[in-house]
């Protein structure tokens, strides 16, 4: 029979875990008062911070996209876990042991996704213990001819695959792994006769995601007659997907997020001797060029500012390849929260060798020598060219015109024209004209946010229309939500009973209003809300919960939340009065006496309330 887990359960985990720590772990965060934190929404591409976490509230909304929800829907949208899967992943987080009943909707075991997890943990310790064996002393001298002690491998985890075929499957085994689970895992191959080991007789370096969770590895061929590659990779798992995998990101994410610095390297050695040097920003793909999806992990981290903006370093090999790698990064710099450099060691050595040979010095100096990418790809896509003729330099320049097309800001552009005018003897005014040219072509394919129009036009195709709030009276409706969900310890039901009857005009405001004054008796008026609402409703009501209030501390938010009460009010009592004067006119005409009295008698009621209400604003 199925199982599930307890509601106990998930309130515990849920009481140990910080929502904050949890989405910092994807998103760098910044406090922005009263327990709220801003970043880059990990969900779209976006240079402005519009996503916000709440510590108080427990959820996150992005005000770009409209994504948001509690921390179980973060985890379903980034890691895309079910719910189960991610209670799971929390209660690993902070070492809870789950319980299970029968008769839910779950699975009875750990979800898939989990023990994928746990067994490359413990593949990761095995393969860690018998870096020590005598089988791996060829191994251990890679790692010394490389300038790395044994400190330096324990920080990074490397360690040793035994030659047999099924050492670490029977292992594995007798930690109660299934033959599937280890083939799920990429940890181990089918046979006929059953299942052996994928990594064998090679030095290993596990690759950790940015929760320190080891996901995958990364294999190096140490004997010749190793008939793999030189590098053997886990392949896709539930776990590991290649295209955004980035080696060294859980050791670099913190600094890299101080810093607002990250140097791109080609190697897992490379990224050990960079971190050894110090520059402890370095990470490194995994058996695949530099794409849009390690843009996307690494844009999440970096929140450019005007003060001090961003920088992504990448350090190529100076061969061909490393060149044609370089163009490749330039072609994807405007996706980027970051202005982008090349850094190339002297003599063409890369990190692991410059440090061997020169230093930790030598890489640090490499890293701060760096140059401006576009400016690497303006001097490569001329240097094919014959500039001691004019047929070459005109050529030369229409080749770096889309380059400097690029650009996107003007100033800069036209330091860049006259920097390609001095490289190739082309007038100045010939290069800014080809540029023009290529400027009028130029679609950046970088992944923007929605416009307001866009987001308009979604909201209206779901049946909802959105909400203007550059409207006043759907700003003062607004107010008023945010007041009594974010500070409903200053307001009374039976005043909100009142104003709620006829106070909302925008039909999200007044949707969402009907439940909030559901569940305003209730224990927990946010979670109730939150369960209710969906879509376009949803996201509205995120944004309600997410507002910034104009003030901080307790007396100032009393004073607040009083003055937006008492000025719904006194609106409600004034459309009140109107509604009893039309009402009035009606009963005079119709020679209703008694109506008219009773009606006429309420109006000075309301008078006298509207008196009281102006003398207390």
């Amino acid at each position: 029979m199925a199982k599930r887990i307890p509601q106990s359960d998930i309130d515990e985990v849920l009481s140990r875990v910080s929502i904050v720590d949890v989405v910092g772990d994807y998103v760098a965060l910044k406090p922005s008062g009263n327990g709220e934190y801003k970043g880059l929404c990990p969900f779209h591409g976006e240079k402005s911070p519009s996503f916000g976490v709440s510590a108080t509230k427990n959820v996150w909304h992005c005000f770009g996209c409209g994504e948001g929800g509690n921390l179980f829907q973060f985890l379903n949208r980034i890691d895309s876990l079910n719910f189960v899967e991610a209670v799971e992943k929390l209660a690993g987080r902070v070492g809870y042991t789950l319980n299970y009943e029968e008769g839910g909707s779950g699975s009875p075991e750990l979800s898939v996704r989990a023990r994928v997890l746990e067994a490359n943990a413990a593949a990761a310790k095995f393969f860690a213990s018998k870096l020590d064996d005598i089988e791996a002393e060829p191994g251990r001298l890679f790692l010394q001819g490389r300038g790395f002690d044994k400190a330096a491998s324990e920080k990074f985890g490397v360690g040793w695959a035994p030659k047999g075929w099924t050492g670490l499957s029977d292992h594995l085994k007798t930690l109660g792994f299934t033959e599937d689970e280890l083939i799920l895992a990429a940890l181990a191959s089918k046979k006929d006769k059953g299942c052996y080991d994928r990594f064998r007789g090679r030095l290993i370096w596990p690759i950790r995601d940015s929760t320190n969770a080891v996901i995958g590895f990364g294999a190096r061929k140490i004997f010749e007659d190793d008939q793999g590659p030189k590098y053997l990779n886990t392949s896709e798992t539930p776990v590991y997907h290649k295209s955004s995998v980035l080696y060294g990101i859980d050791l670099a994410k913190r600094e890299i997020s101080k810093t607002q610095q990250v140097v791109v390297v080609e190697g897992y050695t490379d990224v050990m001797a960079c971190h050894l040097a110090g520059i402890t920003t370095a990470v490194a793909t995994c058996g695949t060029a530099f794409g849009d999806e390690h843009i996307k992990v690494l844009n999440r981290i970096l929140v450019s500012d005007s003060k001090k903006p961003a920088e992504v370093i990448f350090n190529f090999d100076p061969d061909e390849a490393g060149q044609k790698a370089a163009m490749r990064a330039f072609a994807s710099a405007q996706k980027f929260n970051a202005l982008t450099y090349i850094a190339i060691g002297p003599d063409g050595l890369d990190p692991c060798d410059l440090r061997q040979e020169r230093g930790d010095g030598a890489i640090i100096d490499m890293i701060a020598s760096k140059r401006p990418l576009v400016e690497f790809a303006i001097e490569r896509s001329i240097a094919a060219f014959d500039l001691a003729s004019r047929e070459g330099q005109i050529a030369a320049v229409r080749a770096a015109a889309s380059i400097v097309a690029e650009i996107s800001d003007s100033a800069l552009r036209s330091s860049y024209e006259k920097h390609l005018s001095e490289l190739t003897l082309v007038d100045r005014a010939a290069v800014n004209q080809m540029v023009t040219e290529a400027l009028r072509g130029v679609r950046r394919s970088a992944v923007m946010p929605q416009s307001s129009v866009e987001q308009k036009a979604v909201a209206t195709a779901s049946g909802i229309p959105p909400v203007d709030l550059s409207d006043p009276i759907n700003r003062r409706e607004r107010w008023l939500l945010e007041v009594v969900v974010q500070l409903p310890e200053f307001c009374d039901f039976k005043v909100l009973q009142r104003i709620f009857r006829s106070y909302f005009s925008a039909p999200r405001h007044l949707m969402i209003s009907k439940a909030v004054l559901r569940a305003f008796d209730g224990k927990n008026l946010i979670h109730t809300v939150s369960a209710e609402l969906e879509g376009d409703l949803a996201s509205t009501w995120r944004e309600i919960l997410m507002a910034q209030l104009p003030v901080v501390d307790e007396e100032s938010k009393q004073k607040y939340a009083i003055g937006v009460i008492q000025g719904a009010l006194l609106q409600t009592v004034e459309f009140e009065k109107q509604f009893l004067i039309q009402a009035l006119t009606q009963a005079q005409a119709a020679n209703k006496p008694e109506d008219a009295n009773l009606i006429a008698k309420k109006l000075v009621e309301l008078d006298t309330e509207l008196v009281r209400l102006r003398a207390e604003r």
